[in-house]
């Protein structure tokens, strides 16, 4: 029997994101871990730091998919209303949570001021998150787990939340090159390995680089036989072209 793979989405709440002042590196990192545990992540979305925005999207979010990934908006400033609009999209009052706001007192002493007590508030019902980094928690209410903006935060945040998700059949990939490949001269043999291959998502990527271009094509899914097939198709594709087919994606460098 075919082990069913969860869906997932990614909400990044940040006025820093949208204005480019900030890059996010948060999905690369989630996308990967995700695919691991054998969740499709099927949508990434970045909002500003709205109030009626974030109700929205949590809402819309949740009911779409099995699991929800917010990150930014959690910290101590004026700005950081993401726990509260998760209370309110959720109809839940937005309180302190005892046990959290104890350990942040013990924590942090006289810093444990009127603004960081923010982080120790959340919607009523919500299951902390740990943080080896910076103690104050993330938190999971339902399928909306709730984590930092914070790249080092966010990642210590998803390792102590791993365990506790639902796990599908691991997402795999393959991947090949090749330099001085074109990608319109490749296209229509693509598509055709696409079309005997419907189980599995095949692309193709252009690639500039200093030591030259040329194409990478690549091959995700859950099953290990069709994906080494399709990307021994496509490296027959590259041979065709009389270019040398690479595995994998080409260096960056």
């Amino acid at each position: 029997m075919t082990q069913h793979n969860p869906t997932a989405a990614i909400l990044i709440i940040g006025n820093e994101i949208l204005s480019g002042r900030t890059q996010d590196i948060n999905v690369q990192f989630l996308a990967q871990r995700l695919a691991a545990i054998g969740h499709r992540l099927e949508e990434v979305r970045v909002i500003p730091d709205i109030s009626l925005r974030i109700i929205s999207a949590v809402n819309e979010l949740r009911a779409a998919y099995d699991n929800v990934f917010t990150t930014g908006g959690i910290g101590p400033t004026h700005d950081d209303i993401t726990s509260e609009c998760v209370a309110a999209a959720f109809g839940v009052p937005w309180e302190p949570h005892p046990p959290t706001f104890e350990a942040m007192r013990k924590h942090l002493g006289e810093r444990f001021n009127e603004a960081r007590q923010r982080m120790a508030t959340m919607p009523r019902g919500a299951v902390p998150i740990p943080n080896a980094i910076s103690v104050a928690p993330g938190f999971s209410m339902a399928n909306v787990h709730v984590m930092a903006g914070v790249p080092r935060i966010m990642q210590s945040m998803f390792v102590a939340l791993e365990p506790s998700l639902s796990r599908g059949t691991p997402i795999a990939m393959r991947a090949v090159h090749g330099f001085g490949l074109l990608e319109g001269s490749i296209a229509a043999g693509l598509g055709a390995i696409q079309a005997r291959f419907a189980q599995l998502d095949l692309g193709s990527y252009p690639f500039y680089r200093e030591s030259g271009s040329g194409v990478a094509m690549v091959a995700k899914g859950t099953d290990i036989a069709a994906l080494d097939a399709a990307i021994a198709e496509c490296s027959a594709l590259i041979v065709a072209q009389g270019i040398t087919p690479m595995p994998g994606e080409p260096s960056i460098a």
